[in-house]
């Protein structure tokens, strides 16, 4: 999915590759597959890192702790929420 198809839910400052270091191997899988990627729904992370649901979402509420995602609503489907990486430079 593009930019376009996405409404922006929430604005924070943005972590860095440091704040990710300590977290587990799940929570680092998941930045890197977003980091290749522009916007994927929790299920197509699930897809595309071979980890169970609910490892994908704990590691997902990792991340956010570390202000390391960004997520916001599919405009194509409300129902489901669309994660970005949000990683300083």
């Amino acid at each position: 999915m593009t930019d376009s198809e996405s409404v922006r839910q929430d604005t924070h400052p943005s972590g860095t590759w440091d704040d990710i270091k300590e977290l587990p191997p799940s929570a680092k899988l998941v930045a890197k597959v977003l980091e290749h990627n522009e916007a994927m729904t929790q299920q197509t992370i699930a897809e595309e890192t071979l980890l169970p649901d609910r490892t994908v979402r704990y590691a997902l509420n990792r991340l956010d702790e570390k202000n390391t995602i960004s997520s916001s609503f599919s405009v194509m489907d409300a129902r489901r929420q669309l994660y970005t990486l949000d990683i300083n430079p």
